[in-house]
């Protein structure tokens, strides 16, 4: 079944673009090498072939990026649902503009309990799943200064918010987004660290600020909920201020990934411009179980002017 199937049956965006040109390697994993866990030292490195008639990305324009800067005080955004729906049970979506250029979202949708939700922004699809009283929390590392969020519900029925985040402006973001067991991983290394050091940045390591506090470095955000039917889930890796960061994609080598080609989306963020590319790979047969591939040079030219 290729991606733009698939992502349709999880009522979500056609991809755009072609994948972007990338170099791949092979590394040995321990048995705790799975997606979501910490990846060990590698043992073996092995260069794979890739797919050399794939373009590379184009390099996204330069961001400032200021150091001491505090998000602007903006009003929450608020959308209620169609009023066909409203009068019987109303549906409210707010948005909040929250430290670090994240889009605090809350839902209340009372007739809408233990739901799966398509969450929508600037070419980001994530799954959520509403709470025993059809409540929401969930926040989203904004991509555009113009920040449209979009809920689906598996009726068909959408609710969506908008609001200012002048904050993307100053940030530069990259990820992965998959559908259900096609994983992927963000790995970033910052400061020339290596694997399991200090600045190694996972899914166990994701070095996320508390709320309402600045970040100091970078730091990865997990998005999605893997509970739900089709889950459509994703990484998404903020840069630190300096940009002083390696980042790779690994895919685990696992009995549901083995043999099969993994199809995916990497998205791209800097100066509140998006760039989304399809991304696909094809995995060694089930013999490498434990393995893991790495894709390096992936991540699109992305200049820097600190101040």
């Amino acid at each position: 079944m290729n991606l733009q199937r698939r992502l349709a049956l999880a009522i979500t965006l056609v991809a755009v673009g072609l994948g972007a040109g990338h170099f791949v390697q092979s590394r040995s994993a321990g048995p705790a090498a799975i997606a979501g866990k910490a990846q060990p030292q590698p043992i073996k490195i092995e260069q794979l072939a890739a797919e050399a008639d794939l373009p590379a990305p184009s390099a996204l324009p330069a961001a400032s990026l200021p150091t001491d800067a505090k998000p602007a005080a903006t009003a929450p955004a608020t959308s209620v649902a169609p009023a066909s729906t409203a009068s019987a049970c109303p549906e409210q979506l707010e948005l909040m503009a929250d430290e670090n250029a994240m889009i605090g979202i809350t839902l209340s949708a009372p007739c809408r309990a233990d739901q799966r939700v398509v969450l929508k922004h600037a070419g980001l699809a994530v799954t959520a799943r509403t709470t025993a009283n059809g409540a929401l929390f969930i926040d989203l590392p904004a991509l555009e200064v113009k920040a449209k969020v979009e809920l689906a519900f598996p009726d068909g029925e959408k609710i969506s918010a908008a609001i200012d985040m002048p904050d993307a402006a100053a940030v530069q973001r990259f990820g992965v987004q998959w559908l259900d067991a096609d994983a992927f991983q963000v790995h970033a290394f910052e400061n020339g660290a290596d694997y399991g050091q200090p600045g190694h940045v996972s899914a166990a390591a994701p070095q996320r600020p508390a709320p309402g506090m600045k970040a100091q470095s970078g730091f990865l955000s997990l998005i999605g909920d893997a509970s739900v039917d089709l889950p459509m889930l994703a990484e998404i890796y903020t840069f630190p201020a300096n940009g002083g960061a390696e980042v790779v994609v690994e895919a685990a080598v696992t009995e549901d990934t083995c043999g099969h080609e993994l199809l995916g989306e990497t998205i791209s963020a800097i100066g509140g411009q998006v760039a989304i590319n399809e991304l696909t790979l094809a995995m060694p047969e089930c013999a490498a179980t434990g393995d893991i591939v790495v894709l390096k040079n992936i991540v699109p030219a992305m200049k820097l002017a600190a101040r």
